[in-house]
Parts: C-alpha cells; structure tokens; sequence
C-alpha cells in the first residue's frame, strides 16, 4: 500500500511539474472552459454535457498539462473542423463607399468591438489584434488579403505563423441606391482536436459576436 501511495504521489509531481499546454491555448481554455461550465449549470435545463467539456478544459488551462496531447501527441497537429460563420446586411450606402471603408482595415476596429487594433504593414498584410475570449487579454496575429475586386471582393487570411488561424470574405452587391453585403468568416479550433467539441459549442457566442459587429458596421457607415 505504501509503495501505491508513494508512486501515486510521484506521478501527481510529474503532472504537476510538466506544462504542454502553451500560455495561448491555457488562456483560451480557461476563459472559454469557464463560460461553458458557467452555461451549461446555469441554464434553466442543466446541459451536463456542456458543462462537462467546460470542466475539462477550465482543468487543462489552470494546470497547463493535457493529458491527451501527451498521450497522443501526433493528434494535435491533426486537422479539426473550421466553424464558420456567415452574416448578411443591407447598409443605405453606395457600394463605392462601404467597399472602400472596410478596404480601410484600420476602419475595422472602430464597429468591431473585439478587435483592438489592425495595423497596416503593406497593401495586402496587416497585424490584427483582438480581445481575448470574454474580453480577457490579448490575441495578436497577421493576415493578408488573398482577393481584392474593387467594389465586389474582399478576402483574408491569416498567414502561416499566426498563433490564430481564421480566414474571412465579404461580398458587395449593388441593391439599387443601397449596398448588400456578405460576411463569411472561418477560424480554426486553436486548442486542437481536444478542443473541437468545445469550439462547436461557442459558435452560438462568435456568431452574436459577427453579428454585432456588421449590425454596427451598418450603423456606424450610415451615420456617417
């Protein structure tokens, strides 16, 4: 029984001494952890389920070790699903004009709540910095624009090293006087594999976010 006990706590060392979970990724699961284990008790039909992965994660993040990276290590380079995200408007502005101010990426942050900032490196790459998850911290990264039709295309995507991996595209129509627009926007699960379930269920929250920001975007340009 001793020599059980004395390996169970030399085992309880190691976890705790061994982190291979990035700062990024623990920020992310225990802000997104703690939202989902917060909604799934505190709705009015307690969703077990959502609580659980909540539980889960929050754990990952405050320790810094996943077991399952550890494990299996090779599943967190694997491809998990993108969640995408799709928003249309119709704003009382000549596609001239909402085409060249959204072109204007440093426009972005002023009705995109969780942006902080998009710095211009050149015409197509710019820096993009965000609010952390539920406003906690910040997220930074570079994307470039991949398709650009003047009046009719915007498309981005982040390069290769961004810490976030996520891609967006809006679509100008000409509706007589007014102008539609299209938004779709892509982001990869950053917490891997383990994490894919739990990015399905804050879909519901990035898109309320999307959609508070073009709901914006449309009363801010026709303020204007």
């Amino acid at each position: 029984m001793k020599t059980n006990t004395s390996t169970s706590i030399e085992t309880l060392k190691k976890i705790k001494n061994k982190k291979n979970v990035s700062a990024l990724e623990r920020i992310l699961m225990v802000t997104s952890g703690g939202y989902l284990l917060y909604s799934g008790l505190t709705q009015e039909k307690k969703n077990i389920g959502k609580a659980g992965v909540g539980g889960s994660m929050l754990l990952r993040g405050l320790s810094g070790y996943c077991p399952v990276y550890d494990a299996v290590d090779h599943l967190k380079n694997d491809k998990s699903s993108n969640v995408n995200i799709r928003i249309s408007s119709l704003i009382n502005k000549p596609v001239s004009e909402v085409y060249s101010f959204w072109r204007d990426f440093e426009n972005l942050p002023k009705f995109m709540n969780h942006l902080v900032s998009v710095t211009p490196i050149n015409y197509t790459t710019s820096e993009w910095t965000a609010k952390g998850p539920l406003g906690l911290g910040k997220i930074t990264w570079k994307a470039e624009v991949v398709k650009d039709e003047k009046d009719r295309l915007i498309s981005w995507n982040s390069l290769a090293d961004s810490s976030i991996k996520n891609a967006g595209k809006v679509i100008f129509k000409q509706k007589g006087k007014a102008t539609e627009i299209d938004v779709t926007i892509s982001y990869h699960a950053p917490l891997g594999v383990a994490g894919e379930s739990a990015a399905k269920l804050l879909n519901p929250y990035f898109e309320k976010l999307v959609q508070d920001d073009i709901l914006n975007f449309k009363s801010y340009l026709e303020s204007l």
